[in-house]
């Protein structure tokens, strides 16, 4: 089933459940899709849902570690529950140590040794992984290898 499709149903399910967070959590995801179909004259297959999704976990982990700071229990309660709802949309994520391996290929096929060619690094595997895994985690991982 199309993305689009599975988003509309949970809307619709959600709905009926009266699940507040989930309800608000499709609805912020699907105007972001519409937003960017719109402002770009495209329309979105899955992989550039995928993207849009990504990109709001993003934004959800980064306002978590702010309300965690500020101490707003609130904040960090729904947040993390909107991060819930939006892991279900992603393909299933890989592991610290899968993620490893990805890298550690991708620097022996490339040959790279220096902290300087993480870029080269990150092209290679960013593609293969999007999605699968928090970018943070990769470029964390990526540098850990090159200093080593």
């Amino acid at each position: 089933m199309e993305l689009k499709q599975i988003l509309l149903d949970d809307f619709k399910d959600a709905m009926k459940n009266k699940d507040v967070i989930k309800k608000q959590t499709v609805t912020m995801v699907r105007a972001a899709i519409l937003s960017h179909e719109k402002n770009n004259k495209v329309v979105l297959d899955d992989a550039g849902i995928i993207d849009i999704v990504v990109s709001e976990c993003k934004k959800r982990r980064e306002a978590l570690k702010e309300f965690e700071k500020a101490g707003r229990e609130d904040l960090v309660g729904q947040t993390e529950e909107e991060l819930n709802v939006l892991m279900k949309y992603l393909p299933e994520q890989l592991s610290e140590e899968e993620v490893e391996k990805e890298i550690t290929a991708a620097i022996k096929q490339l040959n790279v040794s220096g902290i300087k060619e993480m870029g080269k690094v990150m092209a290679a595997v960013m593609p293969k992984l999007k999605g699968k895994a928090d970018g943070s985690l990769i470029s964390a991982l990526v540098k850990k290898h090159l200093t080593t």
